[in-house]
């Protein structure tokens, strides 16, 4: 059955592939932003906070690319664009969530440990 599938849905991991996408330093943030609802760029903006709009543009266009996110533009002047998460992109609100909590609760041990392992690191 694998061999009838195009050459982009045959990847050596799908959790590397999948993980490599959303987990970069901006989606997780962009798509917790959309999860209140449909948004315009540059409430996006603010939502994320120190994102620049360069990076904000990439991120969507990489979400929009992998089926995250949806992009309506209306044509009126000035031309209005939303963003909005897609059913996929719904799909990913639980179990983000579950990092988001899970990441929260552990910030502070993982910090702790990074500090222990560079103090006991042997000097050169």
């Amino acid at each position: 059955m694998e061999d009838s599938l195009p050459i982009s849905f045959v990847q050596p991991c799908p959790i590397r592939d999948v993980l490599d996408r959303i987990g970069d330093q901006w989606s997780l943030l962009v798509l917790h932003s959309l999860s209140k609802g449909t948004l315009r760029f540059n409430e996006l903006v603010r939502n994320v906070g120190d994102i620049s709009k360069q990076m904000l543009s990439k991120t969507l266009k990489r979400l929009e690319k992998d089926g995250f996110v949806k992009r309506t533009i209306y044509p009126e002047v000035p031309l209005r664009v939303e963003y909005e998460l897609t059913a996929i992109g719904k799909s990913f609100l639980k179990p983000m969530a579950e990092l988001i909590h899970w990441a929260n609760a552990n910030h502070q041990e993982i910090v702790l440990a990074r500090e222990h392992y560079e103090s006991a690191k042997p000097i050169r």
